[in-house]
């Protein structure tokens, strides 16, 4: 089950902010986003900033969790 919780990923540069949030489903959407705003030739965010987002939204992704097995039933324990 996804979580509901909401990601931030801020970039401020110069006189602008970049904000992004995005939750754990829209992690490829959030992506385009960055790329979208680098090629936007009027906006000071680069492609090197994409570059820099796009690895802390992947950094975020959330790990499975564990499975933990307890003792075996015919083993004593």
């Amino acid at each position: 089950m996804a979580s509901r919780d909401i990601n931030v990923i801020a970039l401020v540069k110069g006189g602008e902010r970049y904000v992004f949030l995005y939750d754990d489903d829209s992690r490829d959407q959030a992506l385009d986003a960055l790329a979208r705003h680098a090629a936007n030739p009027d906006l000071s965010f680069s492609w090197y900033d994409a570059a820099v987002l796009g690895q802390k939204v992947r950094q975020n992704t959330p790990r499975p969790r564990r499975l933990r097995f307890g003792p075996r039933a015919d083993r004593p324990a």
